[in-house]
């Protein structure tokens, strides 16, 4: 799978100014291609966010970072024989 593409959203900044950034995600997710998959960058684990993309066709990986952050990387679950 080493041709996949990843979008990513780096929403920490609205979180951090009060700002919703489900609209930006949902955005990105319409966008992606075949074979793109996307990472989310938040300052939390968003738990609810994983039944809305679940109900997409969407897997998750989630690890959280080194300084505390979470890195979500959404794909499709038809891909996910090959993450």
């Amino acid at each position: 799978m080493g041709g996949e593409e990843t979008l990513t959203v780096d929403v920490r900044e609205d979180i951090r100014a009060g700002r919703e950034p489900f609209g930006r995600i949902m955005a990105a997710v319409a966008s992606l291609r075949d074979g793109q998959s996307l990472t989310l960058i938040n300052v939390f684990e968003p738990v609810p966010l994983y039944d809305v993309m679940a109900e997409r066709g969407f897997a998750h990986d989630t690890q959280r970072t080194p300084g505390g952050d979470w890195q979500i990387r959404f794909y499709r679950a038809s891909e996910a024989a090959h993450p």
